[in-house]
């Protein structure tokens, strides 16, 4: 069994990524966009066992009025540079609603760790050796202006910068 990083630290995880040609398990799984299309009906009655992958390039628009039948999100980063999952986990958030868990997976790294919390995510897939040393070490990032304001915390504009906010 794998691990997750979730509430300051390191849990099991019982959640298992499905193949879409692969049999359900009986306990919580996450499954693609595509074969969540494909199965809907069947896949919703599991409830809060039902989680679903979100590929970079996939739209939450297309489940958004699932989301409150659906336990969890699961949204990848493959590699540091690409950024599409903040917006899709924002989105999940505000515009949708989502409160079950939402998991950042793939190239989760520490300078990005801040930002996954601000834009919603949870539970985060640390693969790599030196993010998971310092967490481990109890270390944890802290970022004390924002160039954008998110719904995590109060801001302030900065004075002759009102693109730039501190954190309070």
């Amino acid at each position: 069994m794998s691990d997750v990083f979730r509430n300051s630290r390191f849990e099991p995880d019982a959640r298992v990524l499905v193949a879409d040609d692969a049999e359900l398990p009986a306990g919580a799984f996450f499954v693609s966009l595509a074969r969540f299309l494909a199965e809907r009906e069947t896949l919703l009655a599991r409830g809060g066992d039902l989680g679903i992958l979100l590929e970079p390039a996939d739209r939450i628009e297309e489940i958004g009025a699932d989301l409150p039948r659906v336990g969890a999100l699961a949204v990848r980063f493959p590699k540091f540079g690409d950024g599409r999952g903040y917006s899709t986990a924002r989105l999940a958030r505000e515009r949708w609603g989502f409160a079950g868990e939402l998991r950042a997976i793939g190239d989760v790294l520490w300078d990005q760790l801040e930002a996954y919390g601000r834009c919603g995510f949870d539970t985060l897939v640390i693969v790599d050796g030196p993010t998971r040393r310092r967490l481990e070490a109890g270390e944890r990032p802290v970022v004390p202006i924002h160039y954008q304001p998110a719904g995590d915390s109060p801001a302030a504009s900065l004075p002759g910068r009102p693109w730039a906010h501190v954190v309070r």
